[in-house]
């Protein structure tokens, strides 16, 4: 996502009101959100539905990470060279 152009990107309700089309079609071309304001203050922002999915995807893969860092710091981790040592214990030597 790009950064926000406050000249730009933030508009008041009215006048998102009267160009909602135009500025729902500008979304997917500047890769920017738009943030609506209700009486100067920001009320929502708006994004591209891709940029959204992005975004989430974004979120899923750090989360994962955080959760397997903890793992780490818990104890609840095993080196690669004792997952090797175990896959060969159970299944025996690759051919």
């Amino acid at each position: 996502m790009k950064p926000i152009q406050v000249s730009h990107d933030i508009i008041p309700l009215a006048q998102f009101k009267t160009r909602a089309s135009e500025v729902l079609r500008s979304l997917r071309g500047s890769d920017r959100p738009v943030i609506v304001t209700v009486n100067g203050k920001p009320a929502g922002v708006l994004m591209a539905p891709e940029e959204f999915d992005r975004m989430q995807e974004r979120q899923r893969f750090l989360g994962a990470v955080e959760e397997g860092l903890a793992d780490v710091r818990a104890g609840r981790a095993v080196t690669d060279d004792r997952m090797g040592q175990e896959l060969r214990r159970r299944f025996g030597k690759r051919s």
